[in-house]
């Protein structure tokens, strides 16, 4: 197999993978919530993706690099919304 079609595999996959992040920001976006999402599962999963994104870029692998970079921006937007909306749910909950 080439490695034009090998890294074609690597990119539908990376695509498929990345893309799949998508429909919850959009929703904790369109709620103003991230109640259910697990912050410490977030918390890990973007650490573990940063380690990929390092990864990709040590191993010269643009599929790797590439969808890393972006599961990373997309998963970290995701933890800010929670944190800010959590701590918005926080003060409705607190306040009289």
């Amino acid at each position: 197999m080439s490695q034009n079609t090998v890294d074609l595999v690597g990119y539908v996959a990376a695509a498929c993978t990345t893309l799949s992040f998508l429909p919850q920001l959009l929703r904790v976006l369109k709620l103003r919530s991230a109640r259910d999402i697990s912050l410490g599962m977030f918390l890990v999963f973007s650490v573990g993706t940063a380690l990929w994104f390092a990864y990709g870029l040590l191993a010269h692998s643009w599929p790797v690099t590439a969808a890393n970079a972006l599961t990373l921006a997309l998963s970290l937007s995701i933890l800010v919304l929670k944190l800010r909306f959590d701590r918005n749910a926080i003060k409705e909950v607190t306040e009289p």
